[in-house]
């Protein structure tokens, strides 16, 4: 098999699961993250800052939560402003009625994936790991690429020369807004609410997780077991986000309230 046919298969098989294989790398990297609180790198991090680990804890929440929340808002963005059968939640195989050249995707081509790294580059700054945060970086990188590709091949077999005009002038994952085009279709927060739930609440529990994860941890480095809060303040905010998501959800299945007739 030709390696372009081989990296294109292998972005298809990628693109169907796209949903289950990073959740079950964020499992399998648990141990990993509660390992690197053991051995001391979150206060080495800290010594390098110059500052305490509370200050550090206190400077990584804000700014993983930016992060993640900028990457949410792409995300929220794309989804709200591109038509039916276009930016979907397919697994089975590729889908695009319409190739989408103006909003962000006159600045970046693929904005979706884009915010999803933001959203997981925010939860790995939260964690804290300098050397986590680079091999993360690259495992996502590896992956994605594939993805792209596999989606790309698909999009000029579907568009032809109209798909490598725009590709040449769009770049890839890095976005350019020197050439942004304002887009016709108004922004949908409806569509936004029907499809972005679940990854609303995933975010939110990995984010709790690693919470609970990382102060474990450091009372484990200090042998301060009676200090650990089983019950913590991140344990509200998913107790919230987890009303907020069985309220969208139902919503979803048994009402038409979040339907739009010009969205997925």
């Amino acid at each position: 098999m030709a390696l372009k046919q081989s990296l294109e298969k292998n972005g298809l098989f990628l693109f169907r699961y796209r949903g289950q294989i990073p959740v079950f790398i964020f499992l399998l990297g648990l141990p990993f993250i509660y390992f690197s609180y053991y051995t001391k790198s979150y206060f080495n991090l800290a010594e390098l800052m110059g500052g305490s680990t509370d200050t550090l804890f206190t400077i990584l929440t804000i700014v993983g939560i930016i992060v993640s929340v900028a990457g949410m808002w792409i995300r929220a963005y794309t989804i709200g402003t591109t038509p039916r059968g276009t930016s979907g939640r397919n697994t089975k195989e590729q889908v695009a009625n319409e190739l989408n050249s103006t909003g962000i995707y006159s600045t970046v081509r693929h904005p979706l994936y884009l915010g999803n790294y933001l959203m997981w580059a925010g939860l790995l700054i939260f964690i804290g790991s300098i050397p986590l945060f680079l091999v993360t970086s690259l495992l996502y990188w590896v992956y994605y690429e594939r993805i792209m590709f596999a989606e790309e091949c698909f999009l000029e077999k579907q568009f032809g020369q109209k798909y490598i005009d725009w590709s040449l002038t769009v770049p890839p994952f890095i976005p350019c807004f020197k050439n942004f085009q304002k887009g016709n279709i108004p922004f949908s927060f409806k569509a936004v609410l029907r499809r972005e739930y679940a990854g609303f609440f995933a975010m939110s529990l990995s984010f709790v997780v690693i919470d609970y994860i990382r102060s474990f941890g450091i009372h484990t480095l200090m042998a301060d077991y009676a200090g650990f809060q089983w019950v913590r303040p991140s344990l509200y905010y998913l107790a919230a986000a987890g009303i907020i998501t069985l309220i969208l959800r139902s919503l979803k299945h048994y009402t038409k309230i979040l339907a739009d007739i010009n969205r997925d």
